[in-house]
């Protein structure tokens, strides 16, 4: 194997993780499950954010595989950046609840009525 396929090969196989990335953007989801078992409803991730990361993958695939010699190397590295820090930005809410929140965890989040029997005596 010549050392110029290799980048080709990398090329290929991020092609096909963008091409999952939109189609998981682009295809209706279908519950599988009768009803949600969470107490507290899931955050929805933006669609058309889904759809920009994965066109970026693609932008920066299709720049891995032209290599050197294609001409539009630079607009798509560019265009790739730039369609990965739209989708980021607009799934922020949802990135943000998957990397920092943990939920309620067992914690009754409702407020209640003191009765006066809580005291420590």
């Amino acid at each position: 194997m010549r050392a110029e396929t290799v980048p080709v090969i990398l090329g290929v196989l991020v092609a096909i993780v963008g091409l999952a990335i939109l189609a998981d953007a682009w295809l209706p989801e279908t519950m599988t499950f009768g009803s949600e078992r969470r107490r507290r409803s899931r955050t929805e991730r933006s669609l058309g954010g889904e759809a920009c990361i994965g066109l970026a993958a693609l932008c920066e695939a299709a720049a891995l595989i032209g290599r050197d010699t294609w001409a539009y190397e630079t607009v798509a590295m560019l265009a790739g950046a730039g369609l990965f820090v739209i989708g980021v930005w607009l799934n922020r809410r949802f990135l943000s609840d998957r990397i920092s929140n943990r939920g309620a965890l067992r914690r009754d989040e409702t407020p209640k009525a003191r009765d006066g029997k809580d005291r420590i005596r």
